[in-house]
């Protein structure tokens, strides 16, 4: 598991094709947002979609996407007002094997 800047990665080293659980307890949530989306793509964003992520019992919110990615998975998130959170502009990236 690894966590950077109230985001939660597990496992912290996937493999290609593997799920991924990114759970968010970052900016966005502390500002009071209802809902927060996770924006991700592979690769230098290729691929880029966005998903929904679900409101865990503990407050924080958490996806599960696939690591189909030849090398990296990107992502960031925001919420239902399109306010982001990009990791002060560098995103988040996750090394996938």
């Amino acid at each position: 598991m690894q966590m950077i800047h109230g985001v939660t990665i597990e496992p912290s080293n996937p493999y290609k094709n593997q799920d991924v659980s990114i759970s968010y307890d970052g900016l966005l949530k502390q500002s009071g947002a209802d809902c927060i989306y996770l924006h991700y793509g592979v690769d230098d964003w290729q691929n880029t979609s966005t998903v929904e992520m679900m409101r865990l019992p503990s407050g924080n919110f958490q996806a599960v996407v696939k690591g189909s990615a030849d090398y990296e998975l990107n992502f960031c998130f925001h919420d239902s007002a399109m306010n982001w959170d990009n990791n002060n502009g560098i995103d988040w990236a996750i090394r996938v094997f």
